[in-house]
């Protein structure tokens, strides 16, 4: 017979409610912090940690450049799918840590080069402004989309347009972002380039960027101002993958797989940190106490935990292998705080797959996870990278898994199985932008938490009482025993023809 039988059930996150606490003056919404440790730091550097609990999947309909740049700049993180060439995977991440923000290191002109030249670089990078240096980088001046039209001056040379240095405004040696902004917003300009005591380019400062970050005070960034990125990785190229993504800076990179426990996630665990000690690894995915302790004593810094509870996962129906969300948190939190206590080293958990609504994410942090990872809630957004479409006059976003048939024409299959299917696809309802979701959700989040009376999700964890509910229960605390009026039959049963 197996080797162990338990008849304990697996509890989803569903199956719990929150029970109120006290509530504070010091634990009213405003005052509450979502902070939370994305991977676990040594020096506990803030670029790793997130300013809301919220990730998205590592999917190709969910998490591109744009998401990554938004959620970026509200807070969170978005794990760019690696079902991808290693080279377009790279650009998504270079797209992000070029974005914006702080001391930007442009790409730069040669004043000989033709318009028609620079123009094709504009349309492929998106950048409307370029320093011109000569071939020792010292700088010469600035060119910009106000300073040619590309009709009639495709045959002309950029020294021919350009802003040269005697009309530039410019600083020398500043290091301080504080300072630098200061006398950029002192210049009445929109850019501020940053030169050596020789004249050489060292960086730019975009007054927009300073708006930006007025506009979006939540906003991850690294030492340099630049926007946090998160690659996922699998375990077959990945040699090959990291060397791309480091050269694109990436911040963390994040291990997809749908079983975690396994010698082939240990190894690339303990290659990363032997070759690139530098970046953060998260491991994952995991359901057991067992799966916890082999990736952390691996050298992993944070740890995905769900198997099978995504809404277009089928790993469950198809292999039998998962268990509940809501167990597994449980189990794993109760190793992690044991690991916690043993060594100091705080290992953050991250619920991935049946998270499907605000709910779900309160029960998923009180229960002991750090933050949450979301596929559906994400494809929803206008960030997310497939196109709109209608169907029956209703706007939807294609959404599939990873293990589904569509991602699986990626060459490199993410179980390493390509005779059956872990994921479906199906459509989504379009939700608009995600920052005019996002501000409800963590409304909502925040709420559940003052009701608790805890002002961070590390009290949440403390102080947090749940209780498992009866079907009866769930019924019960949903809309019931009323008629509620549709679109469809609201002519009909109110009459407002006349």
């Amino acid at each position: 017979m197996a080797k162990k039988i338990n008849y304990e059930p697996s509890r989803t996150l569903m199956e719990f409610r929150l029970l109120p606490g006290q509530t504070f003056k010091e634990t009213t919404t405003e005052k509450i912090l979502l902070t939370t440790p994305l991977v676990y730091s040594p020096g506990n550097e803030k670029k790793f940690n997130l300013n809301i609990p919220l990730v998205s999947a590592a999917m190709q309909s969910v998490s591109g450049a744009e998401m990554g740049i938004e959620l970026a700049k509200l807070g969170g993180a978005a794990f760019i799918f690696c079902s991808q060439t290693i080279d377009a995977q790279a650009k998504m991440v270079k797209k992000i840590k070029t974005h914006k923000s702080g001391f930007v290191k442009p790409m730069t002109m040669k004043p000989d080069m033709k318009i028609s030249e620079m123009y094709k670089i504009r349309k492929d990078t998106g950048h409307s402004t370029f320093p011109v240096v000569d071939d020792n980088e010292i700088f010469l001046g600035l060119i910009s989309k106000w300073d040619y039209d590309i009709s009639l001056h495709s045959d002309n040379l950029v020294k021919d347009r350009m802003i040269f240095l005697e009309n530039v405004k410019v600083a020398r040696n500043i290091a301080d972002l504080k300072e630098a902004n200061s006398v950029l917003l002192e210049s009445h300009k929109s850019v501020l380039p940053i030169l050596d005591n020789d004249g050489k380019l060292l960086y730019m400062i975009f007054r927009k960027d300073i708006n930006d970050q007025l506009n979006n005070p939540l906003e991850i960034h690294d030492e340099k101002k630049r926007l946090l990125a998160v690659a996922s990785i699998n375990t077959h190229d990945y040699e090959e993958r990291i060397a791309a993504l480091t050269e694109a800076e990436v911040d963390v990179i994040a291990i997809d797989s749908s079983d975690g426990h396994t010698v082939y996630q240990k190894e690339v665990i303990e290659w990363i940190k032997k070759n690139y000690s530098q970046i953060p690894v998260i491991g994952g995915n995991i359901i057991t106490k067992e799966g916890f302790r082999y990736l952390v004593e691996a050298g992993a810094g944070a740890i995905k935990v769900g198997m099978g509870g995504g809404s277009i996962c089928i790993t469950q129906e198809q292999k039998g292998t998962g268990r509940g969300l809501a167990t597994t948190i449980i189990d794993v939190a109760e190793e992690r705080d044991k690991y916690f206590i043993e060594t100091g080293k705080y290992i953050p958990i991250i619920a991935d797959g049946g998270v499907t609504g605000t709910k779900d994410i309160t029960i998923a942090l009180a229960l002991g996870a750090d933050y949450v990872m979301m596929g559906r809630y994400f494809a929803r957004m206008e960030e997310s990278p497939t196109d709109k479409i209608v169907v029956n006059n209703r706007v939807m976003k294609p959404y599939w898994g990873e293990g589904s048939a569509r991602a699986r024409d990626w060459k490199m299959k993410r179980y390493n199985q390509a005779k059956f299917v872990e994921g479906v696809e199906g459509l989504v309802e379009y939700a608009g932008r995600l920052r005019d979701n996002l501000e409800e959700t963590l409304e909502k989040i925040k709420s559940s938490m003052s009701t608790c009376g805890v002002q961070n999700i590390r009290e949440f964890h403390e102080k947090a009482e749940l209780e498992l509910v009866s079907a009866l229960s769930i019924r019960e605390g949903k809309v019931h025993d009323i008629y509620q009026a549709t679109e469809s039959n609201e002519k009909e049963e109110f009459n407002i023809e006349n």
